[in-house]
């Protein structure tokens, strides 16, 4: 099994959601990723979906997908044709012996302090997985209290827009 990402572009309708999801639900298909936002079209959302599963099996999904009333468009992409990124956020142990240290860190990663405490720090950190994974280790022998992550945002590469035919139409 591999992992894929699939950009939906979908009408802002209460329940749609969770008929997407179940399609992958009612399959076995783990969501490792699932994120939700409006688009530049109002009344648009784009859903964008992480799943572990086999090419067949999600070609099977995406034609159901595809059937769904409210479901405009459906694009798969390649990592090396689009841009990835997940947010996290991290409360990590930051006393007098060890503040320095995890400032280091966040300074190297490019990370944000976006709130301070005596005994702790809240960090903000953007990046692809892989960053945010090597950050999330960096910090890990000075004691993590709490961690919150979105689920990844994507958008395709160059000039096209998955809404382009959308908002000729």
């Amino acid at each position: 099994m591999s992992s894929h990402v699939l950009s939906l572009l979908v009408e802002d309708k209460p329940g749609l959601l969770t008929r997407v999801a179940g399609l992958f639900a009612r399959r076995g298909f783990n969501i490792e990723s699932l994120a939700v936002g409006v688009t530049e079209v109002p009344g648009l959302s784009r859903i964008t979906v992480v799943v572990d599963v086999d090419e067949l099996p999600l070609e099977q999904v995406t034609k159901q997908l595809n059937k769904l009333i409210n479901v405009i468009k459906i694009v798969e992409l390649d990592p090396a044709a689009s841009v990835q990124r997940e947010h996290m956020l991290i409360k990590v142990r930051a006393d007098n012996q060890n503040r320095s240290n995890v400032l280091e860190v966040v300074s190297l990663f490019r990370a944000q302090i976006v709130d301070y405490a005596p005994d702790a720090l809240v960090v903000e950190v953007t990046g692809d997985k892989g960053k945010v994974e090597a950050f999330l280790r960096a910090l890990e022998p000075f004691g993590i209290k709490e961690l919150a992550q979105s689920g990844l945002v994507a958008i395709g590469r160059g000039g096209k827009s998955i809404t382009e035919r959308v908002l000729r139409g």
